[in-house]
């Protein structure tokens, strides 16, 4: 692997992680239009280590919080979001490998996502509403866990859909979105455990280390910007501008390239 191609996957895993635009589904969409090949499964590991790097930098008073306090609620409150995904992926996995072979899929799930962003903008600025740590209960996480766990399908945003679930059950637009990014934390630590049992066996060539240190670099400062854009957006009620977007991707993949 170049650096340059280093470079745009860094950026390309980066973005499309936090932003709600789904990265597995534009994953699938370089795949099948653009002839990407994934780069191996330590590259991805380490895309993924730099993704963790930048939600624990970008959330720190709350991770340092929960390492101080373990047993406190915000961490009760994110075991039982992960729940749901955690069922979701080990007993559903068959069906969700399948749907990355499927643009269709990819299509459908974009625009699902742009109606999820602009429906928990709008019921999400009730006026009475604004739940905090305190108020979360165990059905709004829950609830949370489960859009996660569908946000599996390529096309369905994580980010989006999981602030969108909060703010539907009316959590305060940045606690929706703060427990949305610090959802992501076991979520990628999981995918990065699963994708780690193959390193032994790919492992990783001397000469080509620095390439893989570009691309974490790079995916680390691209996350971090992107969840500074989509706190900023969110807390100004305009995530929703990103429903466009989806919807545009969406309808001329279903328009032109479906299967």
């Amino acid at each position: 692997m170049n650096y340059l191609d280093a470079v745009i996957l860094g950026i390309v895993q980066g973005l499309t992680e936090f932003l709600p635009v789904s990265s597995s589904g534009h994953l699938v969409i370089f795949q099948k239009l653009l002839g990407f090949q994934q780069p191996g499964v330590t590259f991805e590991v380490m895309l993924h280590l730099g993704t963790l790097v930048a939600v624990i930098a970008a959330f720190w008073s709350d991770v340092w919080g929960i390492i101080k306090k373990p047993m406190s609620r915000i961490v009760y409150l994110i075991i039982l979001g992960t729940i749901p995904a955690g069922l979701i992926g080990v007993f559903l996995k068959p069906l969700f490998e399948q749907a990355f072979e499927s643009l269709t899929v990819v299509g459908v799930g974009l625009i699902i996502t742009g109606f999820l962003l602009v429906l928990g903008e709008k019921l999400g600025t009730r006026a009475w509403w604004g739940k905090e740590v305190e108020q979360t209960s165990v059905g709004d996480a829950l609830f949370i866990g489960l859009l996660q766990g569908l946000a599996i399908t390529p096309g369905i945003s994580r980010s989006g859909s999981t602030i969108s679930a909060g703010l539907l059950r009316g959590l305060d637009r940045e606690f929706a979105a703060r427990f949305s990014f610090l959802l992501s934390i076991p979520a990628i630590l999981g995918a990065g455990i699963l994708e780690g049992k193959d390193i032994l066996d790919s492992g990783i060539a001397g000469h080509s280390l620095a390439p893989y240190i570009v691309g974490t670099v790079t995916a680390a400062v691209s996350s971090y910007t992107a969840i500074r854009i989509v706190m900023g957006l969110v807390k100004r009620g305009r995530l929703s501008l990103f429903s466009y977007y989806c919807w545009t991707v969406g309808i001329l993949i279903l328009a032109f390239f479906r299967g």
